[in-house]
């Protein structure tokens, strides 16, 4: 037999032996990750969420708080964060459980009232043993669109938030960790940096997105010897106000999970892994990706973006709040 041959041979066996690997390795992933003990005991005895008042933000701190840990909410609207912080006392507090807030508009990061937000945030955080941070507030606004249609400030928010104020809250509250040496910090990705080669139409938020995973891939490696577990979870379609009503009807509804299913496998992956896509039906999304060609995958984005902008503009509307 020919060397070539041989060698051809041997490259695609590993080549398959890699995708068969991967895939083993990605629908075990809700096998392995168990709860790395009473979180509280391990991390600590608060959780700060950012973006709590709807959707996975909201979902996560009533998961956590249903795990023992008090939980520091941290939005812009104080009769959200009220009514979220009610909810957590009705149904948590006979177990301890204790709720603050702190109203921080992340839009407005790295401008004079942002300073004041961040200064509070600080404040509230001092003293006490904030043992897992959850960074999900985000914004998708304007929507799906060409660069040129947009206005700048949109855009400039939409980085604001998703990049600025997700960097500064991890900043303020790792001190601490790293003075208990221990902690948990959970960043919420999203499946169009992390498994799509492109995602038109959405390419700034996209890119923002891409800086999360890149960003706690390097904490992950420059905490792990201090005690911290730094994570990117890579959400797919959840049921939140990111998928507009207009859209739903798009979307196959056996991969779309609600807020409450994803929270559970979320904070049951907390600490297992750098990167992660905690939901089975998302890890199955994730791997249909992943095995389809670029080509079809890019074509097939922007035919479907160009839908969803010809949607948005018949009715006039920005289907994207910030949560």
């Amino acid at each position: 037999m020919p060397i070539w041959l041989i060698l051809l041979a041997s490259l695609g066996a590993v080549h398959v032996a890699a995708d068969v690997l991967r895939l083993v390795a990605t629908l075990t992933f809700g096998l392995r990750a168990r709860p790395r003990g009473d979180l509280r005991r391990r991390y600590g005895s608060w959780a700060v969420v950012t973006g709590p008042t709807s959707g996975i933000g909201r979902a996560m701190a009533m998961e956590l708080a249903g795990r023992g840990l008090s939980v520091v909410l941290v939005g812009r609207d104080p009769a959200k964060l009220r009514d979220v912080a009610g909810a957590i006392a009705r149904s948590h507090s006979r177990h301890g459980v204790r709720t603050k807030t702190v109203v921080f508009d992340f839009s407005l990061v790295s401008t004079v009232q942002g300073e004041k937000a961040m200064a509070a945030l600080r404040e509230t955080v001092e003293g006490l043993d904030v043992g897992v941070v959850v960074n999900n507030a985000g914004v998708a606004k304007p929507g799906a669109m060409f660069l040129h249609e947009a206005e700048v400030e949109p855009l400039m928010r939409m980085i604001r938030v998703n990049m600025l104020a997700l960097t500064n809250v991890t900043a303020a509250v790792l001190p601490g960790m790293v003075m208990r040496g221990r902690g948990a910090v959970v960043n919420i990705g999203s499946a169009s940096a992390e498994a799509l080669p492109s995602f038109p139409l959405y390419s700034v938020y996209a890119g923002t997105k891409a800086y999360v995973g890149e960003f706690s891939r390097g904490l992950s490696v420059e905490y792990e010897s201090k005690g911290i577990d730094v994570q990117c979870q890579v959400p797919c379609l959840v049921e939140t106000n990111m998928i507009s009503r207009a859209m739903k009807g798009i979307f196959l509804s056996q991969f779309v999970v609600t807020p409450e299913e994803y929270a559970r496998a979320a904070v049951q992956s907390i600490g297992h892994g750098r990167m992660c896509v905690p939901n089975m039906a998302h890890r199955v999304q994730l791997l249909g990706m992943r095995s389809t060609p670029d080509f079809v995958l890019n074509w097939y984005r922007l035919r479907l973006h160009l839908q969803q902008r010809a949607i948005f503009r018949s009715r006039r509307c920005h289907p994207y709040p910030l949560q």
